[in-house]
């Protein structure tokens, strides 16, 4: 059966970085910001400034290991060798088909708004979720092209709603509205790594681009561009988004909002720009959850091609898409996700999100100690070493502060996380031929 390696553009692959980053969260994000005052805009640049750096590492070494796929795990293989590479593929792989079901709930909770009955019968909402799960498993399978264009697609729906509010908001933006810096009781050193710590999350998948580098074309062109064009765009989404939707909404009613930029809508165009606004959710959290499935898809497929995973997960489909790994992650997702909407469980759903926090943060930090001692093991020039080594340490002092900031539980549960996988490591090594 011959393969065809298809391969997407700038446009997809830019769209792939931006729909992954961009889901359904900042669509309800402000509402939980709002209660700690315009603090909440540093917090969205601080945190963009260290997602400025880690996207500037991913891009400069899409650069040196040109077109090679795996992303956070080769970049952090090619120093540190296939233990820590593993390790940080393997949190990263359960991170993204967890990751993937909280996005499913989150379908179900953005198109409730539309359909009531989402949001009472757990039936409803449950196949609802599988259906869009396995309508991207679906497509994914017929090649990285068509995922390419959904994600295109989906993209372009989710960030017009958006600019629609950050533009369309400034001619009913009011300065009397907009919350003072810090309106809590704690001190501005305390609520500043809390926003940080929330608006955070956000910024996860700048490396979505460099994951399925075979099948991005002009790899060492379009990854770095797709990956800092990407980041760029989200975050003046993000921090402009924010600044606009607080003076168009008194406090008191964007802490209590369930969907701040549907209600923005509303004073801003009516009724109906309040629905466009929500499909626009909606949208989002669809266009993120066919990029982490598609993402999801090479982790696996990319330890097995190194045989540190089970040979069948490289097994691809005449599209060239490794299909075992795709319906793996799906399976597993569902189960995830179907256990969210099970009652009595939901506890330990959360257990699970908080579970895989550290994982989706550990691959930064390596990748960025990884870029630091490839220049120094390669002997580039000085000043080449210098300034990798300068992006390198920023790279790494964000990372740990955000591990730390995430919680002690998160540190905790996902360090174990990490623990479980490594007899899986050492069978796979001893399967290894020498």
């Amino acid at each position: 059966m011959t393969q065809q390696n298809e391969k997407i553009g700038l446009l997809a692959a830019t769209s792939l970085v931006i729909g992954n980053m961009i889901g359904a969260g900042i669509f309800v994000l402000p509402a939980s910001l709002g209660k700690f005052g315009s603090i909440s805009i540093l917090g969205w640049i601080l945190t963009a400034s260290g997602a400025l750096i880690l996207a500037k590492i991913f891009s400069n070494f899409s650069k040196i290991l040109k077109g090679q796929s795996g992303g956070p795990y080769i970049y952090s293989k090619v120093v540190f060798g296939d233990f820590i590479g593993f390790l940080v593929a393997w949190g990263y792989w359960i991170s993204c088909w967890v990751n993937n079901a909280a996005i499913a709930v989150a379908i179900v909770s953005a198109l409730s708004f539309f359909v009531p009955e989402l949001a009472t019968n757990s039936l409803y909402a449950t196949l609802t979720g599988l259906f869009f799960i396995w309508l991207f498993t679906y497509t994914s399978s017929k090649g990285f092209k068509s995922s390419g264009n959904i994600q295109i697609f989906t993209t372009i729906a989710k960030l017009i709603p958006l600019i629609f509010i950050i533009i369309a908001g400034l001619f009913v933006f009011d300065s009397n509205v907009f919350p003072k810096f810090n309106i809590t009781d704690q001190s501005d050193f305390e609520i500043l790594p809390i926003v940080c710590v929330m608006t955070l999350y956000a910024f996860l998948g700048i490396e979505c681009a460099s994951i399925p580098a075979e099948n991005i074309k002009n790899p060492e062109n379009n990854i770095p561009k797709a990956t800092m064009i990407g980041t760029v765009i989200s975050t003046l989404i993000y921090i402009f988004g924010t600044v606009v939707l607080f003076g168009i909404l008194p406090t008191e009613i964007i802490t209590n909002s369930p969907a701040p930029f549907a209600e923005a809508g509303e004073i801003i165009g009516g009724k109906y720009a309040g629905y466009f606004v929500s499909a626009g959710a909606a949208i989002s959290a669809i266009g993120a959850l066919n990029g982490w499935i598609l993402i999801t898809s090479y982790m696996p497929m990319t330890m097995a091609n190194d045989k540190l995973f089970p040979q069948v997960f490289k097994k691809k489909n005449k599209k060239g898409f490794p299909v075992i790994s795709l319906l793996v992650g799906s399976i597993l997702t569902s189960f995830v996700m179907t256990m969210n909407f099970t009652e009595g469980l939901i506890d330990r759903f959360e257990f699970l999100i908080l579970l895989t926090t550290l994982s989706t943060l550990i691959p930064y930090l390596f990748v960025s100690a990884s870029y630091i001692l490839y220049h120094i093991e390669k002997k580039y020039l000085k000043i080449k070493i210098f300034k990798s080594s300068i992006l390198g340490v920023l790279g790494i002092s964000y990372s740990v502060w955000a591990i730390f900031g995430s919680g002690i539980e998160s540190v905790y549960y996902g360090s174990i996380l990490l623990i479980i996988g490594i007899p899986f490591y050492y069978i796979m090594k001893i399967k290894k031929p020498s």
